[in-house]
């Protein structure tokens, strides 16, 4: 084992001296590249005839016409890109998979095998069911957080998930509400809903404060400065008596769709160690898919939280825009509308358990959401939608159609009602739509964020160079950010007025076709998690989740089962604003019908034997043993 990951450590160090060999050896090339050019341009009339030149001349001024005249006519009409534009850039990069398609199979050759599967029957329990469980006195809060402690030891040489964890101070305090419930003479039901989460551990992504953890969201630091206090949300769960035990892993500043960063690493997928856990949430969702967290906070702005989710087979919720405060997380933004595209959410292995997080967090001035309301499937409304129909995102793979498929099947002859095709005019343009309003988000902290002015940006090129030459430390979707920004920013403001007028008529159809009690069956990405690093040419992809973000509408992330690799497949259930129960509603429903989580190398009929059991729990004792 030892020589193996010796061999591994050469064979990286290995790799990386050879990338920047490269990366040297084409910069040279760039530069005298254009020192050529130079010499050629200055010295033209030795080698370029006039009558060649004047050709040339008009040949441009016509073709500079030509296309002026088009572009001026297709703005006249819409502010969208044509079709053909968009199918040029989905094959310029399918070219661009060509390149790195092989160097990903490389960087994971020794990759590979699964995360080993749990054991105590305590780590398949909802926390519905536990919190209950220990109000009842009928399990100790040391236990079951122990319990968790062990796994997360576990799993986490395997994964990678965990920045920074809190056992010894999270064990105390399960003490302390152990101690509480032994002197109380308060009823179960007054516990209930003073402290529904009492002494149920959780986990929270890095990039949402923790008081006393890190909160430096993947970034490089020259002096690693803890939270000075909780997120809102953390503030909310802690007092409902929820136990934090470790912040997880996330992309540097979240933007990346894969869990990498240079201070923790690679987060892994526990249902094969070679496949992504997506981003930017993925090291909640890996800790909580393979049992060594019962649930977590994550966060979402281009599906953050649900990709990880559906990549890892469990549950995630992107709720309403503002239903839960956002206060607390980094990077933040000084734009009054940031908290319209992002949202702060749970992740869970058991969809009932949604809901319980989601009444403990919801802010005190937000929308109320009936959650505990009965919901009659029969006199529901039911659509699908198989994606944008933009030509620029990949179709959906027979592993997706096929899960969805199966979730429709189960509606209609269950209930009796048919699942409709929804068609929204000027849907195939949500693509550009969406990512045209995600970028005009302002002021959004980065890496080129001036520390002393807020409100203004550092010069990008000397961080976009010392990328080019791999000295940078920071990420290349962090470098990359600024460039595209300012890229966005550039383009003239008529444009953008145009395109948010076709957005609009957007929104209003959604609203229409789910205003009422109706949700939405949509994929949440083409095919199950792929292999690391493979998002560099399946970015585009990314639409497939941006869409609701830009449109703010309630969405969760629902497991459907398993492709013949052994990977989880699902989809996104989406329903109108602040209609988040009827979504969650729907989630429960499939996840009796298909069973929802399973983790690794165990059945479905394991995981309903242990969730389903009574447990013999000594509470007398410390034993973590459960029978």
């Amino acid at each position: 084992m030892r020589s193996s990951g010796v061999f591994r450590s050469f064979f990286d160090a290995g790799t990386n001296i050879v990338t920047r060999f490269v990366l040297l050896i084409l910069s040279s090339a760039i530069y005298h590249g254009f020192v050529i050019a130079e010499v050629l341009l200055n010295n033209s009339h030795l080698w370029y005839p006039p009558c060649l030149s004047q050709a040339n001349v008009k040949l441009q001024r016509v073709l500079y016409k030509f296309i002026n005249i088009y572009f001026a006519t297709v703005a006249r009409k819409t502010a969208m890109m044509p079709y053909i534009l968009r199918r040029f850039i989905w094959f310029l990069v399918k070219c661009l998979a060509i390149i790195v398609a092989p160097i990903t199979c490389i960087l994971n050759i020794f990759r590979g095998g699964t995360c080993p599967p749990p054991t105590n029957p305590l780590l398949f329990k909802s926390a519905t069911t536990l919190a209950a469980m220990i109000r009842k006195k009928q399990l100790k809060s040391e236990q079951l957080v122990s319990a968790y402690v062990e796994r997360c030891r576990e799993v986490n040489q395997y994964l990678n998930a965990i920045v920074e964890p809190r056992y010894e101070q999270a064990i105390e305090k399960a003490k302390n509400v152990d101690s509480m419930l032994a002197s109380t003479t308060e009823s179960i039901e007054s516990l209930a809903e003073k402290y529904p989460l009492l002494g149920i551990p959780f986990t929270v992504k890095e990039s949402i404060a923790v008081k006393g953890m890190s909160n430096d969201a993947g970034t490089v630091k020259d002096k690693r400065i803890p939270a000075e206090k909780d997120a809102c949300i953390v503030k909310m769960a802690k007092e409902a008596g929820a136990i934090p035990i470790a912040v997880t892993n996330t992309p540097e500043l979240c933007m990346n769709m894969e869990t990498y960063n240079m201070v923790t690493g690679l987060t892994q997928n526990p249902y094969n160690l070679k496949c992504t856990v997506g981003g930017s949430s993925g090291g909640e969702a890996a800790l909580i898919s393979s049992g060594a967290s019962i649930m977590g906070l994550g966060s979402d702005i281009a599906g953050s939280l649900r990709l990880p989710s559906m990549f890892t087979g469990i549950f995630g919720h992107k709720p309403s825009p503002r239903l839960l405060s956002v206060e607390g997380h980094v990077p933040d933004s000084l734009d009054p509308d940031f908290e319209e595209y992002f949202a702060l959410g749970p992740l869970t292995r058991y969809a009932e358990d949604l809901s319980l997080l989601l009444k403990v967090l919801q802010a005190p001035d937000a929308h109320s959401i009936p959650y505990d309301t009965p919901v009659d499937f029969k006199k529901m409304k039911f659509y699908y939608m198989e994606g944008d129909g933009s030509g620029i995102a990949s179709s959906i793979d027979s592993d997706v159609r096929m899960a969805m498929e199966k979730a429709k099947h189960h509606i209609r002859y269950t209930y009796n009602v048919e699942v409709e095709e929804l068609k929204i005019k000027n849907m195939h343009h949500m693509w550009e739509i969406s990512i045209r309003v995600l970028f005009n988000i302002k002021h959004i902290r980065n890496i080129y964020t001036d520390p002393k002015k807020r409100d203004s940006l550092l010069p990008m090129w000397p961080e976009v160079f010392k990328k080019i030459l791999g000295c940078s430390r920071h990420s290349m979707t962090c470098v990359g950010y600024g460039p595209v920004k300012k890229f966005f920013d550039a383009l003239p403001s008529c444009y953008y007025n145009k395109l948010i007028n076709v957005f609009e008529e957007v929104k209003v159809d959604f609203q229409k076709a789910l205003k009422e009690n109706a949700v939405l069956f949509y994929p949440t990405f083409p095919s199950a998690a792929h292999e690391h690093y493979k998002f560099l040419y399946k970015f585009l992809n990314i639409s497939y989740l941006s869409v609701f973000n830009a449109l703010g509408l309630p969405v969760t992330t629902c497991p459907l089962g398993f492709n013949e690799k052994g990977m989880p497949v699902g989809m996104q259930i989406v329903s109108a604003r602040y209609n988040d129960h009827l979504t969650i509603a729907v989630a429960k429903e499939l996840e009796k019908a298909f069973g929802g989580w399973v983790p690794t190398n165990t059945t479905l009929e394991t995981v309903n034997k242990y969730r389903n059991a009574e447990l013999n729990v000594d509470v007398n004792s410390n034993n973590k043993s459960t029978s």
